[in-house]
């Protein structure tokens, strides 16, 4: 198989231990529901894990997943998480990641015809199995369109972060330091 016809899929959950811990058991519902789908039609489908009801860092499985995307093992990642945003977040971090948290059909598509998006986002808590196929197919089966949105992805790359500001020496400048 092509490098198109590859895709990672990572999965993982994060929560905080003031709350109780319901497992990672919609996210793993989700994976295996997409990796059995896209395998039968003839994608080589990579699971990154977690494969486990305990709690993980989501962002270690984002990052492992986006260093396949960006060495070349594949072209397209699937990250999974309880909302997508998280994992989407993470992998947005990773230089040359453009991660898309999507909850319907038009932004799957979208965002790679667009954006040329390279990783999507989904919430094993927000969306079902099936309509997860379809943002799945969608978002892989778009092609980008980059005859006008090269100009855009640019820009996208060369924005400056927001500088990082210290927040005690912020308060000692206004002289909240009492």
């Amino acid at each position: 198989m092509n490098n198109k016809e590859k895709f990672y899929i990572t999965t993982a959950i994060a929560y905080t231990s003031k709350l109780p811990h319901i497992g990672n058991i919609y996210e793993i519902i989700l994976t295996d529901a997409i990796a059995r789908y896209k395998k039968k039609k003839g994608y080589d489908v990579f699971d990154m894990g977690c494969n486990s009801e305990e709690s993980c860092h989501y962002p270690i499985f984002a990052d492992a997943a986006c260093k396949k995307i960006l060495g070349g093992e594949c072209e397209l990642g699937i990250l999974i998480c309880g909302t997508g945003i998280g994992m989407s977040m993470a992998a947005n971090k990773v230089k040359g990641i453009r991660a898309a948290c999507c909850s319907d059909y038009f932004s799957a598509k979208y965002t790679r015809l667009h954006n040329n998006a390279n990783a999507l986002c989904l919430g094993g808590r927000v969306v079902g199995a099936g309509l997860a196929l379809d943002l799945v197919d969608a978002f892989l089966g778009a092609k980008y369109l980059n005859f006008t949105m090269d100009q855009w992805i640019e820009v996208i790359k060369t924005t400056v972060p927001p500088k990082t500001i210290d927040i005690n020496v912020l308060a000692f400048e206004k002289g909240y330091n009492n």
